[in-house]
């Protein structure tokens, strides 16, 4: 866990993101994206949920592709000046904690060590 200072506001992009948990189904649509040098795909659930996940999340298997572990594209929004407890990262991005306890994605290049 990692101590960071927001240096650039964010705000959710997405309402009701994506949450998958592992071995749930996707439906992956073709669509997929490189930010910050990272490749993002387009996926469905089963409950209808659509969103960008990290292509490591895909597990592939006989039946369909599945997903290799929990996730939730659920991001924090978060003002400049704000600390964070970094949890973990991938793909650009950190799955941070705020004090008042929100959780949620925040871009990497938006953070900065306290």
């Amino acid at each position: 866990m990692a101590l960071r200072v927001v240096q650039k506001d964010h705000a959710a992009s997405y309402d009701d993101p994506i949450k998958l948990v592992r071995g749930d189904e996707l439906s992956l649509t073709g669509r997929e994206h490189i930010w910050d040098r990272h490749r993002w795909l387009w996926a469905i659930s089963r409950c209808g949920r659509e969103g960008w996940i990290p292509d490591n999340l895909v597990a592939e298997t006989d039946r369909r592709p599945t997903a290799a572990r929990d996730y939730s594209a659920i991001e924090l929004t978060c003002s400049v000046g704000e600390a964070v407890n970094a949890l973990h990262e991938t793909h650009g991005w950190a799955w941070c904690r705020n004090r008042a306890g929100g959780e949620g994605w925040l871009p990497v290049a938006n953070l900065a060590a306290f």
